[in-house]
């Protein structure tokens, strides 16, 4: 067995333009799969930034909220109601908003704002510059510096603005595990300051985070939830709502599909063409492999080991140009939003099989028919 495939690998390489081209194609399919599908991946992350970010175990919100970046806000009775809920350890509100800033230069950029409970900030940020102490000082925003930082024209601990007619002044610099995905920049506040600064409706809880006494607590906070009306999500629960969002109700998840799709047929395309050719053109081979004595069964292990090395030398060669391309465009554009994911390899892997699959079945039909009397009589 290692003589035949020994052979096979010699007759695949041997014609270094054919050889070349199997890999070309497999290589191309590869590279568009992942970089539609990390594309995706990416945008589904971010667009749970908050969620991220604020790093909350229980999330309570209208049950018409899709992503985090939506808000329905709830009564204030809602959060007494859910404090008295056994099993809540504390549970404090989070305001989540939008808001125009006029900058130093005069110009104006829209950011979001994100109010902390003022007793305990719970959900607050990393500080890279500042103490979160000052956030209660007059006027106080911490700024989150990340892929739209710039947007607000690089700011410093004291810079100041103006947001809806009142003075801001930034008193601390954050870094966030998680951009978000509108190219907006974040700020945060105290809740009370953010209800003061920002018009609002008649209520003004965008979200109540709760902090369970354990694990086993949590589906009867759900079912207390529930009976008021409103919905309790775990934080992953909350980001798969999100990404269900995103995937179903978008046009975002199927312009993926099909770009995926395209992809996966372009390099079925090309490496079934170009395998069916390198087929045809070494039959003489075969043939004179199965007169001298090689049983089917090598010839079909011949065809599927070079279907195979083809393929898998393809994938690792789309992976690799994908990865790189990747890391260079956030390297460069910081708010470019793809993201390789094993889920991803794992699909461009499942692709890739399929074609090495029905590569190998166009190979095999054809070498099995042929007879060695037909090869030597030419």
């Amino acid at each position: 067995m290692k003589g035949i495939l020994k052979i096979a690998y010699k007759l695949l390489v041997n014609d270094k333009g054919k050889f070349a081209a199997l890999l070309v194609g497999i290589t191309f399919a590869v590279f568009l799969m992942v970089m539609m599908t990390s594309m995706f991946s990416g945008i589904l992350h971010r667009s749970s930034a908050t969620v991220l970010n604020v790093g909350a175990k229980v999330w309570v919100m209208d049950p018409a909220i899709n992503t985090p970046a939506n808000n329905i806000p709830m009564p204030d009775y809602v959060l007494d109601a859910v404090r008295s809920i056994n099993g809540v350890t504390y549970a404090v509100p989070l305001y989540s908003g939008g808001a125009l800033v006029k900058l130093r230069s005069g110009a104006y950029q829209s950011v979001t704002v994100i109010g902390l409970d003022d007793s305990s900030l719970y959900g607050r940020p990393e500080l890279l510059e500042g103490q979160i102490e000052d956030i209660y000082g007059e006027n106080a925003f911490i700024v989150v510096k990340d892929a739209e930082f710039p947007k607000l024209q690089n700011p410093r601990v004291g810079t100041e603005f103006e947001i809806n007619d009142h003075r801001g002044v930034i008193v601390g610099i954050a870094r966030v595990t998680t951009s978000g995905l509108f190219g907006v920049p974040t700020l945060y506040t105290t809740y009370n300051r953010a209800l003061q600064y920002i018009p609002s409706t008649r209520f003004t809880t965008a979200f109540i985070l709760i902090e369970p006494k354990n694990t086993t607590a949590i589906p009867y906070i759900k079912q207390q939830v529930k009976a008021l009306g409103y919905e309790a999500l775990t934080k992953d629960e909350f980001i798969q709502k999100t990404s269900r969002f995103y995937k179903y109700q978008t046009g975002v998840g199927t312009n993926v599909l099909i770009m995926t799709v395209i992809s996966f047929i372009v390099g079925l395309c090309i490496s079934g063409q170009t395998f069916y050719t390198f087929i045809l053109e070494n039959l003489e081979r075969f043939g004179a492999l199965k007169a001298i004595g090689a049983k089917g069964r090598e010839l079909v292990y011949m065809i599927l080991f070079q279907a195979s090395f083809a393929s898998l030398a393809g994938f690792g060669l789309g992976i690799g140009l994908a990865c790189l391309l990747i890391t260079v465009a956030r390297l460069r554009m910081p708010s470019y939003a793809a993201m390789t994911t094993y889920t991803d390899i794992g699909l461009a892997f499942i692709m890739v099989l399929i074609i090495a699959g029905i590569s190998s079945y166009i190979g095999v039909r054809k070498v099995l028919k042929i007879e060695p009397f037909d090869i030597f009589r030419g």
